[in-house]
């Protein structure tokens, strides 16, 4: 059995399922939305986000805890900082997402800063955290608020995908379930709709979701951005980084998600998980301070954009995926063009023995590389960005 997305229904979500009966269509969909992750917020849901900022009463580390935000509660002029609780541990507390608001002295743009959607991404962590210890609302016409930590327990763990213990451990990534629902039999599902309904939607105007690659893989300055949206292009094109992927790419996206509710949103990625890239850090604080000036929220002179970068957009991507397991000598670099027919790795056996070499099969950009020196039979090993543009075998187009 096979839901509209072609992801498999499991027997778990085949049992929810079989009960819609006893609890209506919500209880369908929502058992679906543990894979599809794109169920619509209950109506209640959105109504109790509208009702302004909740404190719970408790205070950790010297935070107050809030479940749900309105911004426009806040003093002007001042940072302010809350745990938001968030989805319950199996022992029964609740996990904390650390949100700092800057909010400006005079009216303006509210913008929204999120990162820690994966655990393994540090550099976006780091990222957010840079540009917020860099305002003063005192200057500020509008409101940045920064979510860093949205899937604590991945993070806890440093791995990409939330440890869901649901039946047994699954490993699920968050970024798949966007906006989520707060009535799932779901944790994950869960969380990711209480921080959508709570505390993103009511409080953007614009959204910022930052990652990195993956663990076992690394990856230039790129954003993932629907460049067909003009809000999103011109935000886009403030960042001094090497490319951008023009895709829409998986459903449950967050950034698809607020695009979805309105809010123009990207999705900025940051180099090799699980480190700080000091470097690579410095070119999106400056493009996203860049930003900041663009929605007037403060006033100064724009840094460097893509225009001083020259940025590679794609609109398509391949990966290079093995055939075979062995250990991997990659011949290409990160950015480095490619052609049709170029070899791009060798892979060899325990006796050093060339097992195969692989190809590309039309030209391109690295985009991103593996790190780990071994792979099994279907890893991806390096992806290519492409300009469908662009002759099949010839060169990159560069915009």
């Amino acid at each position: 059995m096979t839901t509209g997305s072609n992801e498999r229904l499991d027997r778990r979500d085949f049992m929810l399922a079989s009960v819609a009966t006893v609890g209506g269509a919500a209880t369908l969909m929502a058992a679906s939305a543990t894979q599809a992750g794109t169920v619509a917020a209950p109506a209640d849901a959105a109504a109790a986000a509208k009702k302004g900022t909740v404190f719970t009463g408790d205070v950790v580390d010297g935070k107050r805890v809030i479940s749900a935000l309105d911004v426009s509660d806040l003093e002007s002029g001042k940072k302010h900082s809350f745990y938001f609780q968030g989805v319950a541990m199996p022992g029964g507390q609740p996990w904390y997402v650390a949100v700092t608001v800057a909010k400006g002295a005079s009216p303006g743009k509210r913008l929204g800063l999120i990162s820690g959607v994966h655990g393994d991404e540090m550099s976006s962590i780091h990222a957010v955290q840079s540009v917020m210890n860099a305002l003063d609302p005192t200057a500020m016409s509008g409101t940045v608020m920064a979510v860093f930590d949205v899937s604590r327990p991945a993070i806890e763990n440093m791995a990409r995908r939330w440890p869901n213990s649901g039946r047994g451990i699954d490993l699920i990534d968050i970024n798949r379930l966007f906006p989520g629902n707060e009535d799932a039999p779901d944790a994950p599902v869960r969380h990711a709709g209480l921080i959508f309904n709570r505390l993103l939607k009511p409080n953007l105007d614009y959204g910022l979701d930052f990652h990195t690659a993956g663990t076992g893989m690394d990856a230039t300055s790129f954003h993932l951005a629907r460049m067909e949206l003009p809000e999103v292009r011109a935000m886009a094109e403030l960042y001094p980084i090497r490319q951008i992927f023009d895709n829409q790419a998986y459903p449950g996206l967050l950034a698809n998600a607020l695009i979805d509710a309105g809010i123009p949103a990207l999705t900025p990625e940051i180099g090799r998980p699980r480190i700080f890239d000091h470097e690579m850090i410095g070119l999106f604080v400056e493009g996203t301070m860049n930003v900041i000036k663009h929605h007037g929220i403060l006033p100064g002179p724009m840094g460097r954009t893509s225009k001083d970068s020259g940025i590679f957009v794609a609109d398509g991507l391949f990966p290079v995926i093995t055939t075979h397991g062995g250990f991997v000598e990659l011949l290409v670099e990160l950015n480095q063009a490619v052609t049709a027919g170029q070899k791009v790795a060798i892979q060899r056996n325990a006796f050093g023995e060339t097992v195969t070499e692989y190809t590309a099969i039309r030209g391109g950009e690295v985009g991103a590389r593996r790190t780990d020196a071994m792979a099994e039979p279907g890893t991806p090993i390096v992806f290519l960005l492409f300009d469908s543009a662009a002759p099949v075998g010839g060169d990159v187009l560069v915009e």
